[in-house]
């Protein structure tokens, strides 16, 4: 019978450690905050798996710092598993740079706040006591790194928020946020590609498309990007909205200087 308790991969250090999750997932968590070398390990160890492509893989969940395994279970049990995943770990392959946290682009995403587009904003100012304008230019002055996606396809997560902003999220969640506001939730900021339901504070929108199912990849930013929102005037927002309907607009993106 295989080993159904938790597995440090490298004896000796705290993590990685795996966990089994079901009967056919192992959980890979590398450790227990949240930071830029924790999420580059998964997404290094998430790069190599899908490199090697073994016969029993089945999906890949990454998160900020653990990697879901989802494998078939009449491929191979999960002694078999456990063992593949510790030879990737013995191997150092998952100790470099991954493909994704390797990209370091950022993407500017052009943002009226405020207003219709931002109903949160004046709420976020008072809890932080700031004035509207101070949020404005806290939040676009920083570059905010995709740490997944997730919650709904192209939704993403990004950490580095400054913490004189942040924001606890709605009592009550709306039951239709617009596609592309931009959101404060906790000390969290992110952008709903796609109409939804959601509770995060709204502060302001991007006329940007971030999803379409049709596209390669359908994401447009990638965990290890930078994200970087610049204010703009409602009559700009419009501008560019007509050329991202009509398939023009392109998002600026260029190489980020550490």
């Amino acid at each position: 019978m295989g080993d159904t308790g938790e597995s440090q991969i490298k004896s000796g250090q705290g993590y990685p450690v795996l966990k089994p999750v079901g009967d056919s997932a192992i959980c890979i968590e590398f450790g227990d905050e949240i930071n830029d070398r924790v999420n580059d390990l998964v997404y290094s160890a998430a790069d190599a798996l899908n490199a090697r492509s073994p016969s029993w893989l089945r999906e890949l969940v990454p998160t900020y710092r653990s990697l879901l395994v989802h494998y078939d279970a009449l491929a191979a049990d999960y002694d078999e598993v456990r063992s593949d995943l510790l030879g990737l770990a013995a191997s150092d392959s998952a100790a470099e740079t991954s493909s994704s946290g390797g990209a370091r682009q950022v993407f500017e995403l052009p943002t009226v706040y405020g207003g219709e587009f931002g109903p949160d904003l004046d709420a976020v100012a008072s809890h932080a006591g700031l004035d509207s304008e101070d949020v404005v230019r806290i939040h676009s002055s920083i570059a905010y790194r995709v740490y997944m996606i997730g919650f709904a396809p192209g939704f993403p997560y990004l950490g580095g928020m400054d913490q004189s902003i942040a924001t606890p999220r709605l009592a009550t969640p709306r039951t239709r946020v617009p596609a592309g506001s931009v959101g404060i939730a906790e000390s969290q900021t992110g952008v709903y590609p796609a109409a939804s339901p959601g509770g995060w504070q709204l502060i302001g929108q991007t006329p940007v498309q971030l999803f379409d199912a049709q596209a390669q990849p359908p994401s447009v930013l990638q965990p290890g990007h930078f994200v970087k929102f610049v204010p703009v005037d409602e009559s700009e927002f419009q501008r560019i909205q007509a050329e991202v309907a009509n398939g023009q607009y392109r998002v600026a993106h260029s190489e980020f200087a550490s």
